[in-house]
């Protein structure tokens, strides 16, 4: 009896990775179906629908009942008795548990993009970076709408986008479809390129992602103009970029003293990713602490899990007299900095010459995650929503 033996070169990273996606797709499909209850119920709606819901419809929190279907909760009491009854509940925004998910996702999605990339033959370039620049603004703009379509809800408005399309701009599905708008975009720009019709891919590409992000800002504008939920602060928005970018110049001049070698694989793009971290961590610091002061309006609330740690955690450590003055949100443009520096030391001009689209593309994420939160936090603000 002889056992044919198994050939290396069908075990491509393509079929591998399509594979464990395939694998791990259906787990959740027959876990879905024959354990409804632990598996749908109480992680797959728990933590991804579930908030969804909650956040498109302006609930306090969603429950999801043993019969199936969404029951939303406009008390904080109710789910509070929900929670405590072991009824199956999720509210709005973040959790431990969906943050860990969508960056094991996105990791996922982002080898699967250099696979395309790849057979596409393209990106391997710092242009490529640059020209994508747009679109990490678009996200969190678009973003925003969403949340100008909440205000909207709770004045008794029509929104733009009503539930459940408004689905497919909230997280995580935003990102599935910034990501197909995005790549859309990318296809298109190279397609002309290819074609004769224009002399290089990255002005077009930069110029789809610059009129996506106009018609998101474009519209926000509109609402501040024309209604009364939504008010437009230029303080917000100027005092935000100003600080960023003074804080980021400082930041890279401070990382080049210490690590002359640290643009070695990036150059300048080492310096945007400082940046769009800045914003994100400056827009929070105004949205949460300084709103009062800019605008005479309450602080918005936070969205994500790490600066709601952050604020959490200054709150305890730190003395009201200290907080009064300086708030409690101020640590996390320091979390950010630091964090965004680290990450651009890691890019060695080695990582980029043995693999330059990966390292491209984890540059784009790297910027992506700071500067499309970022984005949302700053409008948010700018906006009063």
């Amino acid at each position: 009896m002889s056992v044919r033996a198994v050939d290396r070169s069908d075990l491509s990273p393509e079929r591998v990775w399509a594979a464990a996606v395939a694998a791990v797709t259906g787990v959740l499909v027959v876990g879905s179906i024959v354990f409804p209850r632990v598996v749908y119920d109480r992680f797959l709606w728990r933590y991804f629908w579930g908030p969804v819901a909650a956040d498109g419809q302006v609930a306090q929190c969603a429950v999801r009942p043993a019969g199936g279907g969404t029951e939303l909760l406009e008390s904080a009491s109710a789910c509070s008795a929900a929670v405590a009854a072991g009824e199956v509940v999720a509210f709005p925004g973040y959790t431990t548990v969906s943050t860990v998910s969508y960056i094991v996702v996105l990791l996922g999605m982002l080898i699967g993009v250099v696979f395309v990339l790849r057979r596409l033959a393209i990106a391997t370039e710092l242009r490529f970076f640059y020209a994508l620049f747009p679109f990490m603004l678009f996200g969190g703009a678009l973003r925003t709408v969403e949340d100008a379509g909440i205000a909207a809800l709770r004045v008794g408005a029509e929104p733009l986008v009503a539930f459940p399309w408004s689905a497919l701009i909230i997280s995580p599905f935003i990102y599935v479809t910034v990501f197909a708008v995005t790549l859309g975009c990318v296809v298109g720009a190279y397609a002309l390129a290819d074609g004769g019709l224009v002399d290089d891919y990255a002005r077009p590409l930069f110029a789809a992602g610059s009129v996506a992000l106009a018609a998101a800002v474009g519209y926000l504008v509109v609402l501040a103009a024309t209604t009364e939920y939504v008010v437009f602060y230029p303080r917000v928005v100027g005092s935000i970029l100003v600080i960023a970018t003074v804080s980021a110049i400082a930041t890279w001049k401070l990382a080049r003293a210490l690590v002359p070698s640290i643009e070695q694989g990036t150059g300048f793009a080492g310096f945007v990713i400082i940046w769009g971290h800045a914003v994100d961590g400056v827009a929070n610091v105004i949205g949460l602490d300084w709103m009062p002061a800019l605008t005479g309006t309450a602080n918005l609330v936070p969205k994500h899990v790490v600066n709601e740690l952050v604020v959490t955690w200054t709150g305890r450590l730190l003395p009201e007299s200290i907080l009064v003055v300086t708030g409690d949100a101020w640590p996390f443009l320091f979390v950010k900095l630091a964090a965004a520096a680290g990450v651009v030391w890691v890019f060695n001009g080695e990582l980029y010459e043995e693999s330059p689209r990966y390292t491209l593309l984890l540059l784009i994420t790297v910027l992506a995650v700071g500067l499309g939160p970022g984005t949302r936090d700053m409008l948010r603000a700018t906006f009063g929503v």
